[in-house]
């Protein structure tokens, strides 16, 4: 018996398959598990890299976005100071309007409406002239008559002096302000 055990222990030794103490069924398991969350913390940390990649560029995108607005700003203060007039002197109440231009495009008309009808009829005619056509239309179809009918008419007495001569004032007036009542 001893001379078979002999043999097995050099088969094994020549095979390569010494028992080391540690590969036993259940050291084989925690090697794998090991194995295995290795692995996986390695792919999490391959995709927090990718995380990180794609918030840089999309970080410096955003610099660079931010960087070219600033630098349009710049070009439309100096271009809108023009000859004889400071840069700037009007241009921050131009940007504001501009800006609330762009809000009450972005809402819904019928939203937008509702606040539009609060503010100064001045500042309600300086917002409409600077946003599109449409979103124009559709903030005042939404507005109470009365209220699109006052702002109509402001717009038309202040586009007046920017008409030519051959055109009355009052032909232009008269569809918004007759609108309202043709409705009821």
């Amino acid at each position: 018996m001893a001379g078979l055990a002999a043999v097995a222990n050099a088969a094994t030794i020549a095979t390569g398959q010494q028992d080391t103490g540690g590969q036993t069924r259940l050291g084989n398991e925690i090697t794998q598990d090991m194995s295995a969350r290795d692995a996986a913390a390695a792919r999490r940390k391959r995709g927090l890299d990718l995380r990180e990649q794609a918030a840089k560029a999309a970080s410096a995108r955003l610099a660079a976005d931010a960087e070219a607005r600033k630098k349009q700003d710049e070009a439309q203060q100096q271009m809108a100071g023009g000859p004889g007039g400071a840069p700037g002197a009007a241009n921050p109440a131009d940007s504001q309007f501009d800006e609330l231009a762009r809000i009450y495009q972005a809402m819904k008309p019928k939203a937008a409406a509702v606040v539009f009808e609060q503010l100064d009829m001045e500042v309600q005619m300086k917002v409409a002239q600077r946003m599109r056509e449409r979103s124009t239309a559709m903030i005042m179809a939404a507005m109470t008559p009365k209220g699109a009918a006052a702002l109509s008419m402001a717009m038309a007495r202040r586009n007046a002096g920017a008409r030519p001569a051959g055109q009355p004032q009052t032909a232009a007036a008269r569809p918004q302000g007759g609108a309202p009542a043709a409705r009821r």
